[in-house]
């Protein structure tokens, strides 16, 4: 494929700018040995410890939002040893069916392999320690919600081993799932120490909804840079560039609207969350060509660790 080296004049500048980008680096990873040191703050991703504080942060916003008075520590251990054992498994099931494709195989997916024991002696202990605190300490409610969070994992699971060949595409079901699954995992411990509530109750929960939606776009927004950065396909990222901007668009609505009916300011701080989450997603998705994909997949992250700033401020000051 010929690459481009100036701008065609129908090009807006900010694609063509995102376009030399990739071309750049397209150009330098074949000069350059793929084998480098990585940076400390790529070790949390490495070995997947950025989703379980994702999952803690937001658990505390969740208790705090629904005025869970009492959340005991074992509901914040399980949750984040939970979430690190799946996410360690699913890292482990991508490195073992991309092996055979380098272009697929992440630093994350690398490293896992490459430490492959360790991780499945550590996942195993993760999963045996939160179910032992499951069975301990919660309550009988806590195994209907675990067995709607089983089946979204299951079917995510699954997906992810039928996907498996589809290379080219961002795998939009699966994404949507584990988006479903982590907002639900998340959520789930804090609604079960409601009274009298359940999980279908929560099922038809405002900020859990949002909270998915939020978590199905960062895990795309991933998705779509990747697909971008192997690509020097022009309408590829101007797809990409569309699809990103107006879903966070509608989800920036949803939650304008929700914080401006909610008159008691009982929630409106998780929709200020809600809605800074998705604005710097935003600055990220416009911003991304000065980034590798490294660093958007941390600061992906961060763009949910940093609600909860903004979050304990507003809820401080409309206590």
């Amino acid at each position: 494929m010929q690459l481009l080296t100036s701008p065609p004049v129908l090009w807006p500048s900010h694609i063509w700018q995102q376009y030399a980008c990739h071309r750049d680096h397209a150009q330098r990873l074949s000069r350059v040995p793929t084998v480098q040191r990585k940076p400390p703050w790529l070790f949390p991703n490495l070995l997947s410890l950025d989703a379980p504080l994702v999952a803690i942060t937001w658990l505390y916003i969740f208790g705090k939002t629904w005025r869970v008075d009492y959340h005991p520590w074992e509901a914040y251990v399980s949750l984040g040893l939970a979430v690190w054992g799946i996410y360690v498994a699913d890292r482990l099931l991508d490195a073992s069916m991309f092996a055979t494709a380098s272009a697929r195989l992440e630093a994350r997916h690398a490293f896992h392999q490459r430490h492959r024991k360790w991780f499945i002696a550590g996942g195993c202990i993760a999963c045996m320690t939160a179910l032992l605190l499951l069975v301990t300490y919660m309550s009988f409610a806590i195994y209907t919600y675990v067995f709607l969070g089983g089946v979204i994992v299951a079917g995510f699971f699954g997906l992810s081993m039928l996907s498996a060949q589809e290379s080219a595409d961002v795998p939009y079901t699966k994404n949507i799932l584990a988006g479903i699954g982590f907002a639900f995992g998340t959520a789930m411990m804090a609604h079960v120490y409601l009274p009298g509530l359940g999980p279908w109750e929560m099922l038809q929960s405002h900020e859990l909804l949002c909270f998915a939606v939020l978590c199905i776009l960062n895990i795309s927004a991933i998705d779509l840079w990747e697909n971008a950065n192997r690509s020097l396909d022009i309408e590829l990222l101007a797809h990409a560039e569309l699809i990103l901007t107006v879903s966070i668009a509608i989800l920036a609505v949803i939650c304008i609207f929700f914080a401006a009916t909610d008159h008691e300011m009982a929630v409106r701080p998780f929709y200020y969350a809600i809605l800074t989450g998705a604005a710097l997603l935003q600055i990220l998705n416009r911003t991304r060509s000065r980034f590798s994909m490294d660093a958007l997949r941390v600061l992906a992250d961060l763009t949910l660790l940093a609600p909860v700033l903004v979050f304990w401020a507003v809820n401080r000051d409309a206590s």
